[in-house]
């Protein structure tokens, strides 16, 4: 066959959009539970200047409350409230999943999942889209620190 021949083109055009697929299907998400502490690392308490590590208080009428660490198929979620009075004034995952597109993903689901915790004042908020097992997690892990919190 010449070297230009049409089949060839078309047979090492399929070779390689095949070897393309198979590498993309191999890869797998980070599941690794080290990796996942590490994407949400809560700031210190001494930066914080009121929180501890297990719902302890700060100011007058305010306590932290971290919820149970939830296992997802991308890794871990944890999130960590602050109530004031009874009401929920911070929402912030202290831990998510990280690696490979998780952290795309968490950059943008998180920010919002916060934000409606704070808005709905309990656990029964929407999903992001794209990012349902993250959701799934971060609503079980708020809905247990709101148990600890008696909310």
């Amino acid at each position: 066959m010449r070297k230009s021949h049409p089949i060839r083109r078309v047979v090492l055009a399929t070779a390689a959009t095949v070897s393309g697929v198979v590498l993309l299907l191999s890869l797998k998400p980070s599941s690794d539970p080290a990796s996942a502490s590490a994407a949400g690392a809560a700031p210190s308490a001494a930066a914080a200047g009121q929180e501890s590590p297990q719902g302890g208080t700060g100011a007058a009428g305010t306590a932290t409350v971290d919820g149970d660490a939830t296992q997802t198929q991308y890794g871990v979620v944890q999130v960590r409230l602050t109530v004031a009075n009874g009401k929920i004034t911070q929402a912030q995952a202290i831990q998510a999943p990280k690696g490979g597109t998780s952290d795309q993903k968490t950059a943008l689901s998180v920010p919002q999942l916060n934000k409606e915790a704070v808005a709905a004042q309990s656990a029964n908020i929407d999903s992001v889209s794209g990012a349902t097992y993250t959701s799934t997690g971060y609503k079980q892990s708020l809905q247990s620190a709101l148990d600890q919190a008696g909310g």
